[in-house]
């Protein structure tokens, strides 16, 4: 199959410009680069297209053999004259393919050439209760930050003195090393991309150019929030470095426990201890909620274990559209210290009920046949 004409490929006219072209390059490799489609065959064929494109249009001597012999005057193979280099040359290929990787994992390159970064994130735990979680809340925090130093307005260099530019990168934060066939870059050891050293550093800021200050944010707790879900304050994490953008707060959820309910997603579980009357007996119960108070009928012969559901009494998640429900689990409590009365009663009580038979004691009848069954 014949090759694509180079400036159709990267969208240009033949008479275009060098940064025209770096610029046509950047968009298309920043669209199909592999990271970005991990499982786009067409994606990576497009990418790679672009890639020789550019190879050969941003060297001023292949672009010339191009231009006069077509893909003959750059193809090795044909014998044509193609300039040598490519790679290492200024303003070639593997400086824009770096600035293309800085766009992608969160660095570039400042307008005098050294190296920008964004700003690290930062977490802040919150403990909250339940009930805050349920119903969310407005609430201020106290977060580090870094502020300009007052000394030397954010220049790192004691007053009356001013950076000078890095002599080892000449100012552009990046040094290169040339390793065969490949010319790597990489960020200058002396001044750290910063493309300047500083001679006498500012002794408030110790040549940072900011100190560490505390801010207060003010944070809005949605209703429902769970426990380890995290809330997004952009631009409050740490600033960047040759003015990248800064990084976000992440404020991190955690409830603390509570002394009746549990969290099950939506649902909330509590026990529910009972005397023994009432379990035989039955009646009318109040049971706590998130809400208050509300009454329900606890059926005679309850058993403990017994589990009741009260729809619509959990809570309201902030991705649901009802509230989940509260699961009420029986405990009855056997009766403790009583009284010689009290003992006299339920003595009275035991022989009743034994000489009534299997019929109150159902599941113990239950249990015994199946110890009868099991020892024959």
């Amino acid at each position: 199959m014949a090759k694509r004409d180079f400036y159709e490929i990267l969208g240009v006219a033949k008479n275009a410009s060098d940064d025209e072209i770096k610029k046509a390059y950047r968009k298309l490799a920043m669209k199909f680069h592999p990271d970005r489609n991990p499982d786009s065959k067409q994606a990576e064929e497009k990418f790679k297209e672009a890639k020789e494109a550019y190879e050969m249009l941003s060297d001023p001597q292949k672009r010339e053999a191009y231009d006069r012999f077509g893909h003959a005057g750059v193809d090795p193979n044909m014998g044509a004259g193609a300039g040598a280099g490519g790679f290492g040359g200024a303003g070639g290929f593997s400086d824009a393919f770096g600035d293309i990787f800085g766009d992608i994992f969160g660095s570039g390159r400042a307008r005098g050439g050294a190296q920008v970064y964004r700003g690290a994130d930062l977490r802040y735990n919150l403990d909250i209760s339940l009930e805050q979680a349920a119903n969310g809340f407005d609430t201020t925090i106290r977060v580090p930050s870094w502020d300009e130093c007052d000394t030397c307005h954010g220049s790192g260099a004691k007053p009356g003195t001013s950076p000078t530019t890095c002599g080892t990168c000449g100012g552009h934060g990046q040094v290169r090393m040339q390793q065969g066939f490949f010319s790597i870059q990489q960020t200058c050891p002396k001044c750290h991309g910063t493309g300047r050293v500083i001679p006498d550093p500012c002794t408030t800021c110790s040549g940072s150019g900011r100190i560490k200050r505390n801010k207060t944010l003010e944070v809005k707790i949605p209703a429902g929030i769970d426990d380890g879900m995290r809330i997004r304050s952009t631009g409050n994490g740490e600033p960047g470095m040759n003015g990248g953008p800064p990084g976000d707060l992440y404020v991190e959820i955690h409830i603390k426990p509570h002394s009746v309910f549990q969290r099950d997603g939506d649902d909330l579980h509590c026990e529910m201890p009972i005397s023994f009357a009432r379990a035989a007996l039955g009646g009318e119960i109040e049971v706590p909620t998130l809400s208050g108070k509300v009454s329900f009928t606890v059926p005679e012969g309850t058993q403990t274990g017994k589990t009741f559901r009260l729809r619509g009494k959990g809570i309201k998640g902030v991705r649901s559209g009802f509230p989940g429900d509260l699961f009420c689990h029986v405990l009855v409590e056997t009766p403790v210290k009583l009284t010689d009365k009290q003992k006299e009663l339920l003595q009275e009580f035991e022989q009743l009920t034994a000489a009534g038979g299997a019929k109150h004691s159902p599941q113990s009848k239950s249990w015994m046949d199946k110890v009868k069954e099991f020892f024959e």
